[in-house]
């Protein structure tokens, strides 16, 4: 047998993989309209020590008294487009499911880059040029709701006035802060192919986010969006509006170019496998059971995939790879250079396993790509 790469020695598994996620998987969607934002994917995934390394730091320990979420602007990352105020304006915002605040590049930023690394100009937003757009006080339920979230600050120095409800988030490699605002928000909304109906129309609601005064370079879009589990995640308040329901899914296209859509609903398709969610946990925990490779189980103690505060297995946009705990990479990558033909050269780069194929192309079995979360 090859050697195998050495374990990651991580104690959290992290699978990206389209796991659907429902209580009630098999409830028929209502034929209604649901708000959707075309998802893109930025660049194509290039170096694998460079995505471990912004990995690793994704997953830092949080600093005093601050959330930290480990977010940058990742080769290869999750994006869509949001309009927002009166005029309507586009923005690009990373999409993650880890995160659970929305900010854009404010026009007050002095020092905020104008290009990101690719050369593309940035957008910023202009509370003044939006006719709907209002500012969110200390006061404002929603801002008090940010605080208990560890989202909210009040009398910051980037705030207009002292009773401005302003926030400051330290990523792993980057941060922002600046202060909330609430303005429009416009979706494109699906309807389902056996409505009379069926296409697309548009719908607004109202969103609160945050006006960043200050950000670091190293993000690609303008902003991030954030459909984590807590307050002031957009996802929960588009519920609270009852824009929709409390879930969402997203779908991933196979295309070289990556994208898809992200849907604020559940999509019910037949074939389609449920499991549910974890919901005593902060991220979006799954009860992962075993792991089969070319339709084999894979010999795992069980008690390896227990979910508790300090393991588990959860579902992340904002993370390039997939990482498994010790005890569970060993046996998976033994399973996986078993049945990898002999014919096919293998080599350690770096301490992981690798194999030279004659093409860069992969082709995986058939498999469903969307993943709902509620």
């Amino acid at each position: 047998m090859r050697p195998a790469a050495a374990a990651g020695g991580m104690v959290v598994a992290v699978l990206l993989v389209t796991f659907g996620a429902a209580a009630a998987a098999a409830a028929a969607a209502a034929a209604a309209p649901a708000p959707a934002l075309v998802l893109r994917r930025a660049a194509p995934l290039t170096g694998l020590e460079r995505l471990h390394e912004l990995d690793r730091a994704r997953f830092a320990k949080r600093n005093d008294g601050v959330a930290e979420f480990g977010l940058q602007g990742l080769p290869g990352i999750y994006y869509v487009f949001v309009t927002l105020g009166s005029p309507p304006k586009e923005y690009s915002l990373q999409f993650d499911t880890g995160s659970d605040l929305m900010w854009v590049s404010c026009s007050s930023c002095s020092t905020c880059p104008q290009i990101n690394s690719l050369g593309i100009p940035l957008e910023f937003y202009s509370p003044n040029s939006s006719s709907t757009s209002s500012n969110i006080s200390c006061s404002d339920d929603r801002c008090k709701d940010a605080i208990k979230e560890g989202y909210s600050v009040c009398q910051t120095s980037d705030s207009p006035n002292t009773n401005q409800c302003g926030y400051e988030v330290a990523y792993a490699e980057a941060s922002t802060s600046g202060y909330y605002v609430s303005d429009t928000i416009y979706f494109d909304t699906m309807m389902p192919k056996e409505n009379e109906q069926a296409g697309s129309s548009s719908a607004s609601a109202s969103v609160l986010f945050g006006c960043s005064n200050s950000r670091s370079r190293n993000l690609q879009t303008d902003g991030i969006v954030g459909f984590g589990k807590s307050a002031p995640s957009v996802i929960l308040q588009q519920n609270s509006q009852g824009v929709s329901p409390k879930a969402f899914s997203h779908c991933l296209t196979s295309s070289d170019d990556g994208g898809g859509i992200v849907v604020l609903g559940k999509v019910v398709k037949p074939g389609l496998v449920f499991t549910p969610l974890v919901q005593s946990q902060p991220r979006y925990n799954l009860n992962m059971k075993s792991i089969d490779v070319n339709g084999k189980k894979v010999r795992i103690n069980s008690s390896l995939f227990t979910t508790s505060n300090t393991r588990g297995t959860f579902v992340d946009s904002g993370t390039s790879l997939s990482y498994l705990a010790d005890g569970v990479y060993e046996p998976v990558i033994s399973a996986i250079d078993n049945a990898v033909p002999q014919s096919i050269r293998a080599f350690s780069n770096n301490g992981q396993l690798c194999y030279i194929v004659p093409s860069r192309r992969f082709v995986f079995p058939t498999s469903s790509s969307c993943a709902s979360h509620c």
